[in-house]
């Protein structure tokens, strides 16, 4: 089972379009591979997306997912987790699964979906008080840290990639994905606050360029490797909207060439937590998705299912142009390939 998680803890990069539309298309490319989709954010829009999106009554699917009992949800399974945080308690992991292409039939039938959950918020405080009790002979923090490890082992040979979608946070259920994962995809923009986003990143994840010595003895990285756990390797890079961002004259130039410059000097210094040996290899150029992809966000569609022309979304009119649609499809292609 290969996990990758898509993460960056700014948001508006693009993150949940990118796991929805990746996902999507390496599940009608490979319809061999059984695949899970893990939404780890308490906003569930990945999840919503896959149960049909705006027009297609992907909230609605949602909510009626979220009264059953149990609540099928990665919030319904972590709220059984509560009352005994540090052992895993009897349960059955596929109470707790969705077929998407049951509510969405544009969504491969390989493909199922352990949802999520605003209770991921309120869950928050009491999961960190949890992790931070100190309990002789027992690491609570990697007891909680753990929960989605102790879901995904029922499923080890029930699927073979699993897509974990997070909130642009590091919260205590963002480390619990992060942990849970073998691969992460960073998706960045052309412009400053990403360039300061990968530096973060890095630094909360690896214990990069910390400003002080006394932050590693409280780092993720350091609590891992503490209790003998690896950490998730960078996979993919992924400059999204770049079409936003060309011309030899653009301000977002030197941008671009400060994030590359960053990944090459983290890639050279730290060749261990990346996948790739070059920065080549690593990152894939996003075009903007522009109408193509509100459209396909509304209606809870992978690129490859879309169809161009005018269309009628929500009382409005738009028209999707075939040639943007297959340049999507092709920004798509590209990521697929490295995954």
């Amino acid at each position: 089972m290969l996990k990758y998680v898509f993460w960056n803890n700014k948001g508006g990069t693009g993150k949940t379009s990118l796991i929805f539309q990746s996902m999507c298309s390496y599940a009608q490319k490979h319809p061999d591979k059984r695949i899970l989709a893990v939404d780890v954010c308490p906003q569930a829009n990945f999840s919503e997306l896959l149960l049909g999106g705006l027009v297609n009554s992907g909230s609605s699917h949602l909510l009626q997912i979220q009264g059953q009992v149990p609540r099928a949800t990665i919030g319904g399974y972590f709220q059984l987790r509560l009352p005994a945080p540090y052992s895993p308690p009897n349960f059955d992991a596929h109470d707790y699964l969705t077929v998407p292409s049951s509510k969405n039939s544009q969504i491969p039938k390989n493909v199922q979906l352990l949802c999520g959950d605003p209770l991921l918020e309120l869950q928050s405080n009491a999961m960190s008080t949890l992790a931070n009790n100190q309990i002789p002979g027992t690491n609570t923090w990697i007891a909680i840290i753990d929960w989605l490890n102790d879901f995904l082992g029922q499923l080890e040979s029930e699927f073979d990639v699993v897509f974990i979608d997070t909130n642009p946070s590091f919260s205590i259920y963002t480390q619990i994905a992060l942990s849970a994962a073998d691969r992460i995809v960073l998706p960045v923009m052309a412009d400053d606050s990403s360039r300061r986003a990968i530096q973060n990143a890095f630094s909360l994840i690896y214990g990069l360029k910390l400003p002080s010595e006394i932050y590693l003895e409280y780092a993720f990285t350091k609590k891992l490797e503490n209790a003998g756990r690896g950490l998730p390797k960078v996979h993919l890079v992924l400059k999204n909207r770049i079409t936003q961002y060309m011309g030899p004259a653009s301000a977002y130039s030197a941008v671009l060439r400060e994030i590359e410059n960053e990944l090459i000097s983290l890639v050279n210094q730290n060749p261990e937590i990346f996948t790739f040996g070059t920065v080549d290899d690593g990152v894939e150029e996003i075009r903007d998705f522009q109408t193509t992809g509100v459209v396909a966000f509304a209606k809870g569609a992978p690129f490859y299912r879309l169809s161009s022309g005018r269309l009628n979304i929500n009382g409005q009119r738009v028209r999707v142009n075939e040639e943007y649609r297959l340049n999507c499809i092709s920004s798509i292609d590209q990521v697929v390939a490295k995954l």
